[in-house]
């Protein structure tokens, strides 16, 4: 089974988040912040108000509690807008 989005809708999965500091101290699971950046795993048509300005690869940041979450395969996905998305990370 997979995921389609639709309209101006973005399919997400989160990277990972580090398991150590800079310094190479190892974190624990609870210490380990929830990770803001994303990548993008599949984007919908757009519309002529929201056309789609990312695309499949590009790592994203989103806002910290936008989008529907979704779990398909033991992986979980977020779905948000495209307009949710506040940049692209390079």
């Amino acid at each position: 089974m997979t995921i389609k989005p639709l309209a101006d809708r973005v399919l997400l999965k989160s990277v990972e988040a580090e398991e150590t500091t800079a310094s190479g101290l190892i974190l624990a699971a609870s210490a380990q912040e929830k990770p803001e950046v994303s990548e993008v795993v599949a984007v919908g048509p757009g519309t002529d108000e929201n056309p789609m300005t990312v695309s499949v690869g590009d790592k994203v940041i989103i806002s910290k509690y936008s989008g529907t979450q979704v779990k398909l395969d033991g992986v979980e996905y977020t779905i948000t807008d495209v307009k949710e998305i506040l940049a692209v990370v390079e």
